[in-house]
């Protein structure tokens, strides 16, 4: 009895009508309003200044600029630009550094704002500080 049920289920819903809008057809504009221009929405975002990570022991890398940290750690190991910021990735045998840069003010150079730290064995969350001074050259 259920599965004969179920099975009318469709067969009812087919039945149901949906109203008709009433009213009458869209309107044209009378001949003395002129048509209205449709506008894109801006395409550029107003400049938002980011936050800066102020620890003790990372004051040799907060501010600086990709050039200055490649001096402090050697090459990264991954370089990611995304839009006018960049993510750089110092790797050695005791942790892994990201170090986010982001302008300070508009069209500005990128600068490091925000590190963080990890054990490269197995990821787990260690003290930047340390992890800044194992990987210095």
């Amino acid at each position: 009895m259920r599965k004969t049920a179920l099975l009318l289920l469709p067969l009812l819903g087919a039945c149901v009508s949906t109203p008709s809008p009433s009213g009458p057809g869209p309107s044209r504009p009378s001949a003395g309003t002129p048509p209205q221009q449709v506008r894109p929405a801006p395409t550029t975002q107003a400049f938002r200044a980011p936050r800066i990570m102020n620890m003790p022991g990372l004051e040799n890398v907060i501010g600086k600029n990709e050039t200055a940290l490649a001096n402090l750690f050697g090459a990264p190991r991954l370089n990611v630009k995304e839009g006018d910021a960049r993510k750089l990735q110092f790797a050695g045998d005791a942790c892994v550094l990201d170090v986010y840069l982001y302008p300070l003010q508009p069209r500005g150079e990128p600068s490091a704002t925000y590190v963080d730290a990890r054990r490269a064995s197995d990821g787990i969350d260690v003290d930047r500080a340390a992890c800044v001074r194992a990987l210095r050259r």
